[in-house]
C-alpha cells in the first residue's frame, strides 16, 4: 500500500513538473523586452551584459557574447518592428499594445492566432532590417556592404554607393531570433514559418537606389545600389500577408526522436501557404471586452471614426455598444506665407473637432 501510494505521488510530481515546465516556456520570446524596457536604452552607450538580458536560450546567449557589436541593432529591430506593429494595427480593436512587463504584449500571443503570426513576422524582419542598415552605415565591423549580388550594371548607370547586405540581416536574425524555435511541437512550426516569411518580405522589396552627378543635376553619371525600402513599405506588405494567413490543422506523427507535431493546411481547395505567406491554427478572441486570460484591453474609450464602414468605425471598433461624442479643441499653424528669401510664417489657429469614442 505503501509503495502503491508512493509511486502515485512520484507520478503526481512527475506530471506537475511537466505542466510547470511546459508553462515556464512561454509562446513569446521574451529577450523583446529589450525594446521597451530599461535594457534597450542603455545598448548603444553602454557595454552590454549578455546574461543580463531576459529569456535567452544558450544559443542565443553564445550569439549575444561573440557578436556583441551588433546586439544593439538587434533590440533596435525588435523595437521598430513593434512601432511598425502599433502603426498598422491602429484601428483595430486590438492595437498591438503593450505593457511594462517582460511578456511585453501580455497573454495575447500565447495562442497561435493571426496576431501572433504577425507579431512573430514584424519582430523578425526589423531585426533583418535594422541589421543590415547598421552594417551598411558602417556601425559594426564584422559587416558591411554586399558586393556579391551586384551582377552587370543596366544601360545610363554603374554600380557605385554601399548595396545593403540584407543576406547577412536575415542570418543574423534567423540565427538569433529562431534559435528558440528548436521543439517538436506545432507553435515552434508556425513560429519558424512566421519568422522566415518576415525576413523573406526584405527580399522580395529591395529596390535599386539610385544617385546622379554632373554639373546642376545634369545626370551624365548616373550610380545606383542595392536598398531597403521604408519599413513602412514592409509593414504593410505584412499586413496584408496578416490579412491573407493561412490556418493550419495541427498533426503528429511518430519519429525516431519521439513525437513531433507539424501543421497542413486546414482547407486543402484554398493555395497552400508558400515561404512569404504566415500561418496560424487557433481563433483569435474578438477582444472586444477586457479579458486577463486572452490578454485583451477590451475597447472602451477609444477613438473610433464616425464616418467609416471599416473595422475603425464607431460601429464594429466599438463592438456594437455605441460610441460618445465629445468637441476638442486643437491650436494648428494657419494662413502660412513664403518670404523670399528662405522662411514660413504662419499665424496660430483655434479649430474645434468632434472627437467619438467607443463606450
Amino acid at each position: 500500500m505503501f509503495c502503491e501510494t508512493f509511486l502515485r505521488m512520484i507520478y503526481l510530481g512527475c506530471f506537475l513538473f511537466l505542466c510547470g515546465f511546459t508553462h515556464a516556456i512561454p509562446s513569446y520570446p521574451i529577450w523583446w523586452s529589450l525594446a521597451v524596457g530599461h535594457q534597450y536604452s542603455s545598448l548603444g552607450s553602454q557595454p552590454i551584459l549578455c546574461g543580463s538580458i531576459p529569456g535567452l536560450v544558450p544559443k542565443q546567449l553564445r550569439f549575444c557574447r561573440n557578436y556583441v557589436e551588433i546586439m544593439p541593432s538587434v533590440a533596435e529591430g525588435v523595437k521598430i518592428g513593434i512601432q511598425e506593429c502599433q502603426h498598422q494595427f491602429r484601428g483595430r480593436r486590438w492595437n498591438c499594445t503593450t505593457i511594462n512587463d517582460k511578456a511585453i504584449f501580455g497573454p495575447v500571443l500565447d495562442k497561435a492566432t493571426r496576431e501572433s503570426a504577425f507579431v512573430h513576422a514584424i519582430a523578425s524582419a526589423g531585426v533583418a532590417f535594422a541589421v543590415t542598415r547598421s552594417c551598411a552605415e558602417g556601425s559594426a565591423t564584422i559587416c558591411g556592404c554586399d558586393t556579391r549580388h551586384k551582377g552587370p550594371p543596366g544601360e545610363g548607370w554603374k554600380w557605385g554607393g554601399c548595396s545593403e547586405d540584407v543576406d547577412f540581416g536575415s542570418m543574423v536574425s534567423r540565427e538569433f531570433a529562431d534559435a528558440r524555435e528548436n521543439r517538436p511541437d506545432a507553435r515552434s512550426a508556425m513560429n519558424r514559418q512566421n519568422n522566415e516569411a518576415g525576413r523573406t518580405s526584405l527580399n522580395d522589396n529591395m529596390f535599386l537606389k539610385c544617385k546622379c552627378h554632373g554639373l546642376s543635376g545634369s545626370c551624365e553619371v548616373k550610380t545606383c545600389w542595392w536598398s531597403q525600402p521604408d519599413f513602412r513599405v514592409i509593414g504593410d506588405y505584412m499586413k496584408d500577408k496578416y490579412d491573407s494567413a493561412s490556418e493550419m490543422v495541427v498533426e503528429k506523427h511518430k519519429e525516431s526522436r519521439g513525437w513531433v507535431e507539424t501543421l497542413r493546411p486546414k482547407f486543402t481547395f484554398f493555395k497552400p501557404p508558400t515561404e512569404r505567406d504566415l500561418v496560424y491554427y487557433e481563433s483569435s478572441p474578438n477582444f472586444c471586452e477586457p479579458n486577463p486570460e486572452t490578454g485583451s484591453f477590451g475597447t472602451r474609450d477609444r477613438a473610433c471614426n464616425l464616418t467609416s464602414h471599416g473595422i475603425d468605425g464607431c460601429d464594429l471598433l466599438c463592438c456594437g455598444r455605441g460610441h460618445n461624442t465629445r468637441t476638442e479643441k486643437r491650436k494648428e499653424k494657419c494662413h502660412c506665407i513664403f518670404h523670399w528669401c528662405c522662411y514660413v510664417s504662419c499665424q496660430e489657429c483655434v479649430r474645434v473637432y468632434d472627437v467619438h469614442t467607443c463606450k
